[in-house]
């Protein structure tokens, strides 16, 4: 069922909501904290960190070495291209959000990632970034404010810049804009954190925990927001 321009408001979709945005956010700190704890020092995420790495191996003549920051990036940018053809051929899904399918995706590449044995770390790092990339592409606004659920440094700037607003012009509407980005942040970490004890403990196997944050968040897009006292759901737009 589709509503009226007017009645609409795409900041009551569930996929905008800090609900679940909080849970990719944990999600996508976990997986960083993975793979640079399990996997051999790479970055899921934090694709700067990758460039940086792979930039110092390959000027230091350890062309295998840099080799393995660089093949996650060009998955990222895969996952990137492929999510956005996801979404301009899915988008009028009826049974699921085209933004669910990518969640579905990112399950699958996280359970195979949990039997891959450590000598496959770097397929299994590949697969993790074209996961996360999936992840930041599909899911860009948090109550209608850009903002990245897998890396901090956007949302830091972003964050900070709306704490400024609010304190200049006394606005509350810029004041919960900045708790929004630090409260995203905070939740990174958190992830991260999670990530790196239970890394310690369950090494490759511990990606798992990830999924199950990954399905809280698919389920928590069946929820119905309220727009002006009519249910609105992911899967009843078209966005």
């Amino acid at each position: 069922m589709r509503y009226e321009t007017e009645l609409y408001n795409p900041y009551d979709q569930m996929s905008e909501s800090f609900l679940l945005s909080a849970f990719l956010a944990f999600s996508g700190g976990f997986q960083d904290a993975y793979t640079y704890i399990v996997r051999g020092g790479v970055f899921a995420n934090a694709q700067t960190g990758n460039v940086v790495l792979m930039s110092v191996r390959f000027m230091e003549g350890q062309w295998m070495s840099g080799l393995k920051y660089l093949l996650p990036l060009f998955a990222f940018i895969a996952g990137v291209f492929i999510t956005e053809n996801i979404q301009s051929h899915f988008r009028n899904m009826r049974l699921l959000h085209w933004r669910q399918l990518i969640i579905i995706a990112e399950l699958a590449i996280m359970v195979a990632a949990g039997f891959m044995p450590l000598s496959l770390n770097m397929p299994a790092n590949i697969l993790i970034s074209l996961s996360c990339a999936m992840q930041v592409q599909a899911f860009r606004t948090v109550h209608g404010n850009i903002y990245a659920s897998t890396m901090c440094i956007g949302n830091l700037r972003s964050g900070t810049a709306a704490l400024s607003k609010s304190i200049r012009t006394r606005r509350p509407e810029e004041l919960k804009k900045a708790l929004y980005y630090f409260g995203v942040i905070f939740v990174f970490a958190l992830g991260a954190g999670t990530g790196g004890v239970l890394s310690g403990l369950f090494g490759i196997r511990s990606i798992w925990f990830s999924c199950a944050t990954l399905l809280f968040a698919f389920l928590a897009m069946f929820i119905k927001p309220r727009d002006g006292g009519r249910a609105v759901s992911d899967g009843e737009t078209t966005r």
